[in-house]
């Protein structure tokens, strides 16, 4: 069960380390998706809300958290 936030913690953080390749970072952004948990939920909105991160970026972590929501996960 620890093992779930940790996880989180990882894929946020390679989601905004703005050092890594825009490949990487949206691979991670999509990762979280596919967790589909609250806590992921809530990490997607801080990603989308970081401006540091180029537009199509935050607007992934919004279409990944609208995602969540609709399946009512």
């Amino acid at each position: 069960m620890s093992e779930r936030p940790n996880e989180l913690k990882k894929l946020a953080a390679i989601a905004t380390d703005l050092e890594l390749p825009n490949e990487l970072r949206i691979k991670a952004t999509e990762q979280l998706g596919n967790i589909g948990t609250r806590e992921a939920l809530l990490a997607l909105l801080d990603l989308a809300a970081n401006e540091k991160l180029v537009r199509e970026e935050r607007e992934l972590a919004l279409k990944q958290a609208r995602e969540i929501i609709k399946s009512g996960r």
